[in-house]
């Protein structure tokens, strides 16, 4: 019994060592593993990559859209008398102004009712002035002349100066119908398609019209914004017209700048939306009537917020972040929060700070503690270029 203890006891030692010598070479091995990796992170060369500074900024915060130009005013022009058309004075797509010939009907019926009303004008005229002499003659005679015969004429001269008057606006009358012939633009704008050619006859009772005419000098665009962005667009309106910015559908091409005009009256409970109505003086017609465009509106400016370029931010499992670059030129992983983004631009409302530096290309070889050799990103990129790129809060 003895001796089949101290057996058990020296197996179990050996067994003890065997395990504390393995067991430090597979420490030892580690350690020298771990060593190596330093040493060669030690001799990688530093990553190339492009940084940019985190800027104390005023940002501008846009409400973005889809809006649908429209003209400021639309006027289809039809006759206002019967006949014949003699002349056509305009060129389809011309520019007019008011006040333009558009076109000639036949004047020569109403020309003549004219002359004939100008003519019954002279002839009362001259039976009043007959009327008058006559009036005199009976008042010189005093006793002679019978009272009847002094009321008499005083109410001949009386009928006489009132179918004076009823000529004159007859004249009138038959004066307009001969301007009708000639039509006129009502307004500036840009003539459409004609629907009638010379040789027609037209009629003031038709319901189809002589051309369509739609001002767009100025010109509006009528777009909607969601309900809850009511109180910052009635805000900014209070204050100043806000500025709003049309660009092509893409966003990539700013066409013009105006202001907002007004909000609707009401807001369509089927979509939660308010239409609004901007204006643009569209001098260069960079605008047209029926055309689709996105919009922005300025319903705030965010004061001295930290900015930086969007191509620093990045995605990842557990949200937003960004790689910043301290004073020993290694890579710093940063979880960020991104509040607005436009332009190129981020607001960063957590994990940056205005003066630092972050990576803005190159992060897809950078890791946390990677040594970097750093350029200055471009800046050639105006901050005004609008992108696709918009987010709102």
């Amino acid at each position: 019994m003895s001796k089949s203890r101290t057996i058990g006891w020296v197996l179990l030692i050996a067994a003890i060592g065997a395990a504390g010598y393995f067991g430090w070479q597979k420490y030892e091995g580690n350690r020298q593993a771990a060593e190596a990796a330093q040493k060669r992170a030690a001799q990688r060369p530093p990553v190339p990559v492009k940084i940019a500074p985190v800027e104390k900024a005023d940002f501008p915060v846009y409400l973005t859209g889809l809006g649908t130009v429209q003209a400021f005013n639309t006027v289809q022009v039809r006759t206002r008398v019967d006949g014949q058309i003699v002349k056509i004075a305009f060129k389809e797509g011309q520019f007019v102004k008011a006040g333009d010939t558009l076109v000639e009907i036949d004047p020569r019926p109403y020309q003549a009712v004219l002359d004939q009303a100008k003519a019954k004008k002279a002839q009362d005229e001259a039976n009043l002035a007959n009327a008058n002499l006559d009036l005199g003659r009976y008042t010189k005679l005093g006793e002679f002349a019978t009272r009847q015969q002094l009321d008499t004429q005083r109410s001949t001269v009386a009928q006489l100066t009132a179918q004076i008057a009823s000529d004159e606006a007859a004249i009138f009358n038959a004066q307009t119908q001969v301007d009708y012939t000639t039509v006129k633009s009502p307004i500036d704008g840009i003539v459409g398609l004609r629907l009638v050619d010379i040789g027609n006859i037209v009629n003031a009772s038709a319901a189809t019209g002589i051309v369509t005419i739609t001002q767009i000098e100025p010109i509006t665009v009528i777009f909607t914004a969601p309900e809850d962005q009511l109180p910052d667009i009635k805000a900014a309106l209070a204050v100043a017209p806000p500025k709003t910015i049309a660009l092509t559908t893409d966003g990539k091409k700013v066409l013009s700048t105006g202001t907002l005009a007004l909000i609707n009256n009401l807001v369509d409970t089927t979509s939660g939306t308010v239409r609004l109505k901007a204006v643009f003086d569209n001098k260069d017609h960079a605008l047209w009537p029926g055309q689709s465009v996105s919009t922005r509106l300025l319903v705030r400016t965010l004061k001295d917020a930290t900015v930086v370029p969007d191509d620093a931010v990045q995605h990842g499992a557990n949200g937003l972040y960004a790689y910043s670059v301290n004073q020993e030129n290694k890579a710093e992983l940063r979880n960020i929060k991104v509040t607005q983004s436009i332009d190129g631009r981020s607001v960063i409302d957590e994990g940056l700070t205005p003066g630092q530096q972050v990576i803005t290309a190159g992060q897809y070889k950078v890791s946390p503690g990677t040594l970097v050799t750093t350029a200055v990103a471009s800046s050639d990129q105006s901050k005004d270029e609008p992108k696709a790129k918009v987010t709102q809060e």
